[in-house]
């Protein structure tokens, strides 16, 4: 069967032509050393087709997202390059005000300028490919940051970042050939209407306009086509939103760095706030230290001091050492480095992971499966027998799921919104497996047995779900019953209330007096939510009480 998952991967694969490649390594490897190199740099190499590589950038990397930041970090890598990049900034000449109408919006924007630029087609498909890998990545698909770039050249600073109501201002965005307001462009503009969730509660919509009130953007939903980009464009204004201040600086600093690795001139933009003005982007290193004995613990290594500050030169960071203490200048676009964890991870892959010796472990162990994991196979073998089918679910889940379930423990700073809570039931992600595959021929039976997260701690649980147009109360009932048998259990079957099932066709499972689940035919309101046509029985089970008799 079939389930939805949102892949890394489709997010972060990167394509990074060969020849681009070395024009910016300023050294001609052969296509296969790349590709070897690139993955020793940390990257997944998915393929070569067409002298273009594809390799998997994992997330936590969102400076190696362009063939700019793979051929800056390769440089070091190879010792082409070592230390930090510099990349000269030119004096604060342009003003960006963010009015405070924005604070219960989007309250956070930044400007940068970068000049000089041959707008090739390379530069410019790598560009647009950066923009969308942040906006999906650390942007959370355009909630957190959101990303604007215009051919500065055809508006007049300063630039203004302010909220407005939503038939007050037209302009026209990219991709249509009118002018509409801010609502018509959420209704009638392919862009407007995937992102309109962000903006549309709001009474008042946020843009950015220049000195004589033309219209750049409509942060987070589209640019105006003012601004476009075009192979005749030489400077650019980068504008960055969102509801992150260091998450708005970081994506900034990335893409302009990377046009600052095609030859642009980077130039600071002030931008004024009620309280403070930044001249951004702010390229200054970050200060970070490393106890090299701890890491060497970690790695399993015997570094010196002077080898680990090579190494982690050959990363782009300045280090020094004293002592044990190492300290690095780190890059500002290094959006990763949060602990010296990561800084000892950057001495594992200049230091080489190819370099590590193979071979068994050394401490021989003897294992034997826990107890609860043999009465899992247990339950899995019944379940099977009664013809059911295994089936797998993430961990994390939407909180949007219209299930009734207990709380939730929520997630920080989630990939998406499909992933913003940890699950406290299996029975959500059952009856979206029905709803996947709903087309394919009936009677569908499965099962799951894993955890859930109750009040942080985890609990096992075994939940299995019939579809057809027969399935009913005592389907279920004889399901339950007999797994109970089954395992040498006795317990009571009482009839209960509960929103997830339809009134007197629900009960709850009682063993030794104590409520260790559910069961019932679900309620018309989620089969319609699901997209279900047929009706569905179903059972849900705390493990741990049915494992008395086996201990």
């Amino acid at each position: 069967m079939n389930n939805e998952t949102l892949s890394a991967l489709s997010l972060t694969n990167i394509d990074v032509p060969y020849e681009d490649l070395v024009g910016l390594l300023g050294k001609r490897l052969k296509l296969e050393e790349c590709v070897d190199r690139i993955t020793f740099m940390g990257a997944g190499p998915e393929g070569v087709q067409d002298g273009v590589m594809t390799f998997d950038i994992f997330p936590n990397r969102p400076d190696l997202y362009s063939v700019e930041g793979i051929a800056r970090g390769l440089r070091g890598f190879l010792g082409l390059e070592l230390g930090l990049p510099h990349y000269p900034v030119g004096n604060a000449a342009t003003d960006f005000v963010v009015q405070p109408n924005v604070a219960d919006i989007r309250p956070f924007a930044v400007g940068g300028i970068v000049r000089g630029l041959d707008l090739d087609s390379a530069l410019l498909r790598s560009l647009v490919d950066l923009q969308e890998k942040l906006h999906l990545t650390v942007g959370r698909k355009r909630r957190k940051v959101a990303i604007g770039i215009h051919d500065v050249d055809r508006v007049t600073p300063p630039f203004t970042y302010k909220a407005v109501l939503p038939q007050s201002v037209t302009f026209t965005p990219l991709g249509l050939a009118q002018e509409m307001d801010l609502l018509d462009i959420l209704v009638n503009h392919e862009k407007g209407r995937e992102y309109a969730h962000l903006v549309a509660s709001q009474p008042v919509f946020p843009i950015i306009t220049d000195a004589k009130g033309q219209v750049l953007s409509f942060p987070p939903v589209i640019n105006g086509i003012l601004t476009q980009l075009t192979p005749d464009t030489r400077n650019v204004f980068i504008d960055v939103t969102g509801t992150d201040l260091e998450a708005v600086g970081g994506c900034l600093n990335i893409i302009a760095t990377s046009l600052a690795e095609r030859g642009g001139k980077i130039e600071l933009v002030r931008t004024k706030y009620a309280d403070r003005t930044l001249e951004t982007p702010d390229l200054a290193p970050r200060a970070h230290t490393l106890n090299l004995g701890r890491a060497n613990e970690l790695l399993g290594l015997s570094l010196k001091p002077n080898e680990a500050v090579e190494l982690l030169r050959r990363m782009r960071h300045d280090a020094r050492a004293e002592g044990d203490v190492i300290t690095a200048l780190s890059p500002t676009y290094r959006l990763d480095l949060l602990h010296e964890v990561d800084l000892s991870e950057d001495l594992a892959i200049a230091w080489g992971y190819d370099r590590y010796p193979r071979g068994l472990p050394q401490r021989a162990t003897i294992g034997e499966p826990l107890a609860a994991n043999e009465f899992g196979e247990t339950l899995r073998a019944l379940l099977i027998g009664y013809g059911y089918q295994e089936v797998m679910s993430l961990t994390v889940a939407s909180a949007k799921e219209p299930v009734e379930t207990p709380p939730r423990v929520e997630v920080l700073n989630p990939l998406s919104d499909e992933f913003t809570t940890l699950r406290s039931s299996l029975l959500p992600a059952l009856l979206n497996f029905f709803r996947l595959n709903k087309h394919r021929e009936l009677p569908q039976r499965i099962f799951e047995t894993s955890d859930v997260v109750l009040g942080a701690k985890n609990v096992r649980r075994i939940a299995a779900a019939a579809m057809h147009h027969k399935a009913a109360f005592t389907e279920g009932k004889s399901l339950v019953l007999s797994l109970l048998r089954d395992v040498g259990q006795s317990g009571d079957v009482r009839a209960v209330e509960d929103g997830n099932f339809i009134p007197g066709r629900a009960a709850s499972v009682v063993l030794d007096g104590r409520d260790v689940g559910r069961f019932g035919e679900i309620h018309p309101k989620l089969l319609e939510a699901y997209a279900l046509v047929q009706p569905v029985v179903a059972f849900e089970l705390d493990v741990a009480p049915l494992r008395s008799s086996h201990d």
